[in-house]
């Protein structure tokens, strides 16, 4: 039988989804958690990897097991796994069904804090520079993307990916003066090794005019790495939803 799981995780003490050799990860605990109520072995696959410190708030995953379930399964293994990790739901799904190849769109949100906030320091990052971006470049950055269906420039090296193909839904930042934040939202059906994160420090270099977005049209058309690239903390970066 084979079963997904919703689940939600804080990554700020795990080295990312994976199974680590010499580190902790969201993998290793859920599957230990697993497999001590139900007294196997329990091997699970995840939606997608997510690097270390990464949030998220929405994460899915299958495995396989013929037992039964105990009673409170759900209870009791929530009570088991770390207070960083919540499982939300189990439910039976087709043999077939496949966490990370069926799914067909994934969201992910960069929050950053405009005042340093001593309560969010592990998921949200302080931007100290807001007066200084022009917010009509930075957002036009973001939406620039959305003309394109390669992503060569915002893919970190030694990845083992076979093609820089993506789908962009959405690509936008949104600002809350009142609450002194700002969020960038994306879309697609894949995404590359750390994408979002030099999608994010682009956006922002064009707004600081550190980067031309010339510059960056120029990167995309030709598949070719920015001269200036900047990798945002991982902190302020969260999986928000994965859809099916």
């Amino acid at each position: 039988m084979r079963y997904f799981s919703e689940l939600a995780y804080k990554g700020t003490n795990y080295h990312g989804w994976q199974r680590q050799l010499n580190a902790p990860s969201v993998q290793q605990a859920i599957e230990e958690a697993l497999s001590t109520i139900l007294g196997t072995t329990i091997a699970v696959t995840g939606c997608g990897r997510t690097d270390t410190g990464v949030h998220a708030s929405q994460y899915f995953l299958h495995f396989d097991f013929e037992g039964k379930f105990p009673e409170e399964f759900l209870r009791r293994i929530n009570k088991l796994l770390p207070s960083d990790v919540a499982i939300r739901s189990i439910y039976e799904v087709a043999a077939d069904a496949h966490a990370r190849f069926d799914a067909i769109r994934r969201s992910y949100e960069y929050h950053i804090v405009l005042d340093k906030n001593p309560f969010l320091t592990d998921t949200a990052w302080h931007f100290p520079f807001f007066e200084k971006l022009d917010w009509e470049k930075t957002q036009a950055a973001a939406a620039l993307l959305l003309n394109y269906g390669e992503f060569q420039p915002f893919c970190k090296s030694n990845t083992d990916v076979h093609t820089m193909e993506c789908t962009l839904f959405r690509s936008e930042w949104v600002l809350d003066k009142a609450a002194r934040r700002m969020v960038f939202h994306v879309s697609a059906n894949r995404f590359l090794r750390g994408m979002v994160r030099l999608i994010v420090g682009m956006t922002l270099n064009v707004g600081l005019g550190k980067v031309e977005l010339s510059e960056v049209q120029d990167a995309l058309e030709r598949q070719v790495l920015l001269k200036k690239s900047w990798s945002v903390p991982a902190e302020g970066l969260f999986l928000t939803e994965v859809r099916y």
